[in-house]
């Protein structure tokens, strides 16, 4: 029997018919890459135009110039002129003018449209996830690794303060003010206690306060957060599908937590100048980048094998790094490699907001915009009481820390994505997170300056008296 299937296959594969549709396939395939490659290309073009538009406005009217890179997101994504949007969103091929464009010049056919569009999509993405791990490589290459430490306690205080405090007012307010079903409030109070790292450090490098002790406290507190956050989102993911909350993920998750921070930051004491003598022997161009990149992903990589975000490796990376001789080199180096790819994070996370749920006209919206004035209070003196958590230093801008851990950006995205897709989330409830998430982003990074301003503003008179 084996044999004629042998000799049918044989005759079959000298076909003409059949070499004729293999190679009409092979030419589809080949169309489809190229055009794929040319809607990545057009993306990125209308991601850096944006992203060059807002960052310049906002720069000259002295505002943070990533508000102006969240800004161009919002008018080229969903909320506008949709050049730019995805897939898991909700929108279609047909939504998407990049789409249209390919359609309209390069002869994208309307069979091959929503394939082209996923997978154009996903290249944005895995670009845009690029670029906040080296957001995160570049901000602990700014860091101070001692600093940190020296202050972690009191990020610690800063975090869990940040974390428990939106948590419980949240929860507890939506289901006894708005008798929101627990689930559901449990989502969106755990919504509540991200932070959004890479706004925050962003904006404190633009600002010349990453360095500071407020600066070093932030980050210190925003990685923490992070950590915090997965075991939330962990814990509440679990909560939706089984119903009850499983104990050992949550100490599987805090340990290897703990474990990996602490471990890669020991044993890459251990390889730095391994790695650094090694450098120095090279002869080839772009020695060190790349090293120093091949070290950053191979942490980012453990981070989420273990089921932790990869910022976390590449922040690990980065402050591991910055105690080398290279540290000065190194982050001359990455400043064009962040300015390529920081930028598509930054106006993907605007292009994914969809401002058409702050429409009170639409009656669907209106109990989402009640719930989101409540979150969003929740959420700013949530995090803002954090800094006066902070004793023994009657120096510090306590206020400056609180502001500094407001933005929730792509990070409270994430929970309101994931709630959404559960169907834990009634469309009042995601309405509202996502508004929150909104409003803490862009609200952030101009209070951020601000209060960094007073403190200036109030320390001037003393140095005037001390001279």
């Amino acid at each position: 029997m084996t044999d004629i299937y042998m000799l049918t296959w044989n005759w079959l594969s000298g076909s003409p018919l059949v070499a004729a549709a293999t190679e009409a396939a092979t030419e589809s395939t080949t169309e489809e890459g190229s055009l794929i490659l040319a809607g990545v290309l057009l993306s990125l073009v209308i991601i850096y135009f944006a992203s060059q538009l807002g960052g310049e406005i906002c720069s000259r009217i002295n505002l943070p110039p990533v508000l102006g890179q969240l800004l161009g997101g919002v008018l080229i994504g969903i909320s506008a002129f949709r050049l730019l949007v995805f897939p898991e969103g909700g929108s279609l091929a047909s939504d998407s003018l990049i789409v249209s464009l390919l359609e309209t010049t390069a002869g994208l056919s309307v069979e091959s449209a929503p394939s082209v569009f996923a997978a154009q999509s996903e290249v944005i993405s895995l670009l845009s996830e690029l670029g906040v791990i080296i957001l995160l490589f570049e901000i602990g290459l700014e860091s101070d690794l001692k600093e940190l430490i020296r202050v972690g306690p009191i990020a610690a205080v800063v975090a869990v303060v940040g974390v428990v405090t939106p948590f419980v007012a949240g929860t507890a307010g939506l289901v006894y003010i708005f008798n929101t079903p627990v689930i559901p409030a449990i989502f969106a109070g755990a919504a509540l206690t991200a932070t959004s790292i890479g706004i925050t450090a962003k904006v404190l490098a633009e600002i010349g306060q990453l360095s500071s002790e407020e600066g070093q406290i932030i980050i210190g507190a925003a990685v923490l957060d992070d950590i915090l956050g997965i075991v939330v989102l962990a814990v509440v993911a679990s909560l939706v599908k089984t119903g009850e909350i499983q104990i050992s993920n949550i100490v599987y998750l805090v340990i290897s937590a703990a474990v990996f921070l602490i471990g890669s930051i020991l044993l890459g004491r251990w390889i730095s100048p391994l790695l650094i003598g090694l450098v120095n022997e090279m002869k080839t161009r772009g020695e060190l980048l790349l090293t120093s990149l091949v070290f950053a992903f191979s942490l980012s990589y453990i981070a989420t094998a273990i089921h932790l975000e990869g910022i976390l490796g590449a922040f690990a990376a980065g402050l591991i790094l910055a105690e080398t001789e290279k540290r000065k080199e190194l982050e001359e180096q990455v400043i064009p490699l962040a300015d390529f790819f920081v930028p598509i994070f930054f106006v993907c996370v605007g292009a994914r907001t969809d401002l058409s749920v702050l429409n009170p006209a639409v009656a669907s919206n209106r109990e989402g915009l009640i719930i989101a004035a409540f979150l969003i209070v929740v959420a700013v003196l949530g995090k803002v009481v954090t800094g006066f958590t902070v004793f023994g230093n009657p120096e510090l801008n306590k206020l400056a820390i609180g502001v500094g851990m407001i933005p929730r950006g792509e990070v409270g995205l994430v929970f309101a994505g994931v709630g959404s897709a559960s169907g834990a989330l009634s469309e009042a409830t995601d309405a509202a997170i996502i508004v929150m998430v909104i409003s803490t982003t862009f609200i952030a990074p101009p209070l951020l300056r601000i209060v960094f301003k007073e403190k200036e503003t109030i320390a001037q008179p003393v140095d005037k008296v001390q001279d």
